[in-house]
């Protein structure tokens, strides 16, 4: 097989173009959403995408959507790496990871691992692809526990989440951590030298919140100038996306809670907009002078564009899409995986934490 071949040639020193690899199989969509995504993204990325997953499958979705036989035939920088199994979404991931070896996670993390692939991205059982990235790939070395990093919307800006719900129980070394690796992300990737770091709670006092938050609260206050991370304090989860703030950090739990709260109101404000716009004919055409600021706020509010979920603290890139991700999302993430591995945020992650 053609794939086979480049392996060798990558093994050799001959290849250099970058490889993101899909998981092809995984998540609500599949495979339909993952190789309609994949096939929107290979045109505006230099990188190859391989999809893993079920290599009889995937082409009969080829033909069926493209009318094509051979994948290359859309483009020579898509191609299929084989994997027979697939991990379910109800699976136990420990069990999942250890007994489905051939599944489209499993064997994805094994190229990614070996060096084959530069970039893994699964829509797939959340457990799984955590404790998979843990155990397969590793942990960076100083890095206590990795953490799922969510790129939001914000004012006139962007907001990272970190964690957004990979860490439900925390110590707060772990929130100190999240800190230190986000800032790191943002430093590399976005070019912000000293990116604000929030603490979320239920108020800005220092003596606010549970105890994890307060003790997080003075240990990012005594590390701050010692790990370079510029801690501004508490936030409220309203002042949030005001522009002012760069990370916002949380517990997985009290993270996702925020995130799919966020998602929500998103949501609402969407299809609240659009049903009072096509309430009635007065109401469309009053609307059509604002409809440039009113496509802009459905954007700004529409989390697809922003891509999957970094999984920051594992020694390779690792991209969390999300359980119910649509084509666009799947475009929009391997768009921002690409990235992810042009900036080295993960070789800067391994220098600071290892050194």
């Amino acid at each position: 097989m053609k794939i086979t071949i480049y392996m060798n040639k990558r093994e050799k020193g001959e290849q250099k173009e970058m490889i993101i690899l899909l998981d092809a199989m995984g998540g609500d969509n599949a495979p339909d959403a993952n190789i309609k995504g994949a096939v929107k993204a290979i045109e505006q990325i230099e990188a190859e995408v391989w999809l893993v997953g079920d290599e009889k499958v995937i082409l009969q979705k080829i033909e069926q959507f493209y009318g094509k036989k051979d994948i290359a035939e859309i483009s020579p920088r898509l191609k299929i790496y084989h994997a027979s199994e697939t991990i379910e979404m109800c699976e136990v991931p420990t069990q999942a990871i250890k007994h489905k070896k051939d599944s489209s996670m499993v064997v994805g993390f094994h190229l990614l691992k070996e060096g084959k692939g530069d970039v893994f991205i699964s829509a797939g059982n959340s457990g799984a692809l955590l404790t998979g990235a843990t155990l397969l790939v590793g942990r960076i070395k100083g890095i206590d526990r990795p953490a799922l990093a969510g790129i939001l919307p914000s004012y006139k800006s962007r907001l990272m989440l970190i964690d957004c719900g990979s860490n439900t129980n925390c110590k707060p070394i772990n929130l100190l951590q999240f800190a230190q690796m986000a800032t790191i992300y943002n430093r590399n990737t976005f070019g912000i030298e000293h990116p604000t770091v929030g603490l979320l709670n239920i108020g800005t006092e220092e003596t606010k919140g549970n105890e994890l938050v307060r003790e997080s609260y003075q240990l990012l206050k005594e590390k701050s100038e010692e790990l370079n991370i510029n801690f501004v304090g508490n936030v409220e989860g309203r002042d949030a996306f005001s522009g002012k703030l760069d990370i916002l950090v949380a517990d997985g739990y009290t993270g996702n809670v925020f995130l799919k709260t966020v998602e929500g109101i998103g949501k609402l404000v969407k299809t609240t907009l659009t049903d009072n716009i096509k309430k009635n004919i007065f109401t469309m055409l009053g609307t059509i002078p604002s409809l440039p600021a009113i496509n802009g706020l459905k954007k700004a509010m529409d989390y697809k564009e922003y891509g999957g979920a970094l999984f920051l603290g594992v020694k390779k890139p690792v991209v969390k899409a999300h359980g119910s991700s649509d084509e666009k999302l799947f475009e929009f993430t391997i768009k921002q995986a690409e990235q992810f591995v042009k900036n080295k945020a993960v070789e800067k992650m391994i220098e600071e934490f290892e050194k």
